[in-house]
């Protein structure tokens, strides 16, 4: 009878959490002061203290554990015919009241956060063919030094030297030089993890992610090396409470941008070229074609590497995934869903403006 009362409890306390969540959305000044420069920097440095060492992914077991959970509610409500499935339904929601507590303590209330335009300071965020035209030469010329930098020749493709457990080792260094420019990027107490579940997330089309109940950043180790660098950077950036897909890839950029190593600046640098291509093929698909044609072939190769490899874990199920994955972000204050990935060029442009990105 107790436990039945504490689940009805904890199920009211689930509708109440989410109206107060949605309440707090409408006022990111009071979550900035309390929540982003208070509560979340010691819940996540403690996490990373607490986890960081361990070697593999205590958030991907327990992750396990929650859908292990999850199947065997499900098994008892269709065929436990003698369970009360009146109980049985606060039980589930009494645990998902429990489980929306923990998430947006820890990390979620990061949604309903300033924007980075303006905690930076930037002038805007929106941009014309022009000025995306202007950052789009900066960002080919720059890509196509480092090439030749770390190529024989600009028909091959650049190689990551290191291995994988390496990069994600030297992902800590580009922060650490980022920190000297924006202080609010410290980097403190590294726990950035191979994903246990590597191939389902591959086969779910992501590349990696936060989990926000353990504070570690996983990673999917199978993408290319070459992804590897600015993936590892982009999930960092979550773990500093940057919430916003389109903030998390221009932090990501910065870190990789400001980093010794030329393979992270290459890596970053190519991938944004990615996404400035991207905004101008759906400006004028012909100024596209020009600015493909003059792109060498050791950086188209490297590009192509990336769309192989995707390619070959397409499958019927992935859009199903992405949909959800769409519905979630659209939910947690981020209105573009999984476009807002494809958002970058705005800040970068603004950035620029504002500070001078170093393009030599």
């Amino acid at each position: 009878m107790y436990k039945e009362k504490r689940n009805i409890l904890l199920t009211i306390f689930l509708f109440l959490q989410i109206g107060i969540v949605a309440v707090l959305s409408y006022f990111p000044s009071v979550i900035d002061t309390y929540y982003v420069n208070g509560i979340y920097p010691l819940i996540s440095t403690s996490s990373r203290f607490l986890l960081g060492w361990i070697p593999f992914s205590v958030g991907d077991i327990l992750y396990a554990l929650i859908i292990f959970l999850i199947l065997r509610f499900l098994k008892r409500l269709l065929f436990n015919k003698t369970k009360n499935r009146r109980s049985l339904i606060f039980q589930f929601f009494a645990g998902c009241s429990v489980f929306y507590f923990c998430f947006y303590l820890f990390w979620g209330l990061n949604y309903s956060r300033s924007p980075l335009t303006k905690t930076l300071g930037l002038k805007q965020e929106t941009f014309d063919i022009h000025q995306l035209e202007a950052i789009t030469v900066k960002f080919l010329f720059k890509t196509k030094r480092l090439q030749s930098q770390l190529s024989e020749h600009d028909t091959l493709a650049v190689k990551v030297p290191y291995s994988k457990t390496k990069i994600l080792e030297l992902t800590k260094n580009g922060y650490e030089q980022l920190s000297d420019h924006i202080p609010d990027f410290s980097y403190q107490r590294v726990s950035l993890k191979k994903s246990l579940f590597s191939l389902p997330l591959t086969y779910m089309g992501f590349s990696g992610y936060l989990n926000p109940l353990t504070g570690e950043a996983q990673v999917d180790y199978l993408i290319p090396k070459i992804n590897l660098p600015f993936t590892c950077s982009h999930e960092v950036a979550h773990q500093l409470g940057i919430a916003s897909e389109s903030e998390a890839n221009f932090v990501g950029f910065l870190a990789s941008a400001h980093h010794k190593d030329p393979y992270f600046q290459y890596a970053a640098h190519l991938l944004v070229l990615r996404y400035a291509l991207y905004d101008i093929r759906r400006y004028d698909p012909e100024l596209f074609t020009s600015y493909l044609e003059k792109i060498p072939k050791g950086v188209l190769k490297n590009m192509r590497e990336s769309d192989e490899f995707w390619r070959q874990y397409e499958n019927p199920i992935e859009p199903l995934f992405k949909f959800f994955y769409d519905h979630y972000l659209k939910y947690n204050q981020q209105k573009d869903g999984l476009e807002s990935y494809n958002q970058i060029m705005g800040l970068i442009i603004s950035y620029d403006q504002t500070y001078t990105l170093d393009f030599n």
